[in-house]
């Protein structure tokens, strides 16, 4: 059939893999509203994480979504099913992620030269690394490098060609990161990537969807090429797919809005980087919400980060993921 008609082939197995990973996904939903449990054999005591704002538990006080108390981070709620509460170093605890990060190139999505890159938060940790047994490692970045290069096209510092090899090189940037890692004596690395950022309000509201697809596409694609080694220790968690369920089918999946942002905290700087006087929801909390909207029925919190409930769905199924591998 490949060799008849490409076309039709590549769209037929396009067709089951959807038909899997939704099925798969849907199983996770199932699983994370308590219809089912899966024993780990695993039982961590600890868990370490890196990244930007989809990681960040509160660096800075805050985390990029609608700050309400809960546990609002993918990484927070996986932690919470061994019973580990998840705190920012700055809090004394073991998550250095920190919004805007990007991988290893300075200043950060947001202009600031002084927020630690990942290759910087590992740094910062490898200095004294002492790996338990058990530990678990979460690596969640890519988004603020797409959005840093999105920026650099905008000022014409960058043609589109070069961006999409930035991002592709800033993937294989985080697989350098995980080895490092990995040879440190990490034996539990899972790994998220970056969202498909087309599917965010941001992209649309620029009319670069399909560059920005590209973008995100590429900087995935090589991470996972570059880590396809490191299968001993590193687990690939999908992000990309789970958010493009949320984004695409909202209402089967509780909510009933994948598309607006929910949170109404406008940023008079730079922000999240996608311009100043746009939505930044680190600075968003329940009192900053569009009037008589459910926060936990909308997929994102701004134009690129997510509500507390996304977090907590996509946390779920990185735990069911990681309880099936180790």
């Amino acid at each position: 059939l490949a060799l008849l008609n490409p076309e039709i082939y590549m769209a037929a197995n396009w067709m089951r893999r959807s038909f899997v990973a939704a099925a798969c996904a849907a199983t996770a939903l199932l699983a994370a509203c308590g219809s089912s449990s899966i024993d780990s054999a695993i039982a961590p005591t600890r868990i370490i994480a890196f990244g930007d704002a989809m990681a960040d538990v509160g660096q800075k006080g805050s985390g990029y979504t609608v700050n309400d108390g809960s546990l609002f981070n993918w990484t927070q709620q996986l932690a919470s099913h061994y019973g580990l509460v998840l705190k920012p170093v700055s809090a004394g605890g073991t998550s250095y992620a920190q919004g805007n990060a990007r991988i290893s190139a300075t200043p950060d999505a947001a202009g600031n030269a002084g927020t630690p890159t990942v290759k910087q938060q590992i740094d910062q940790f490898l200095a004294n690394p002492q790996f338990k047994a058990d530990d678990v490692i979460l690596i969640s970045a890519g988004a603020s490098d797409i959005i840093a290069g999105m920026a650099a096209v905008q000022a014409a510092a960058q043609t589109e060609a070069q961006y999409v090899a930035a991002t592709g090189q800033a993937g294989k940037d985080l697989a350098a990161q995980i080895g490092r890692l990995s040879d440190a004596g990490a034996k539990h690395i899972v790994v998220t990537g970056s969202y498909d950022l087309e599917r965010s309000p941001w992209a649309k509201a620029l009319g670069k969807q399909a560059l920005i697809h590209q973008a995100s596409l590429s900087f995935n694609d090589e991470l996972k090429v570059a880590i396809k080694d490191m299968g001993k220790t590193v687990l690939y968690v999908d992000l990309a797919y789970y958010v493009n369920l949320f984004e695409a089918n909202p209402g089967g999946n509780g909510f009933n809005n994948g598309k607006d942002p929910v949170c109404t905290s406008a940023d008079a700087g730079p922000g999240i980087g996608i311009g100043a006087g746009q939505v930044n929801s680190a600075l968003c909390t329940p009192s900053t919400i569009v009037a008589g909207a459910d926060y936990n029925r909308y997929v994102f919190a701004d134009k690129v980060y997510l509500t507390p409930n996304a977090q907590r769905l996509f946390g779920d199924y990185a735990q069911q993921t990681l309880s099936h591998r180790w």
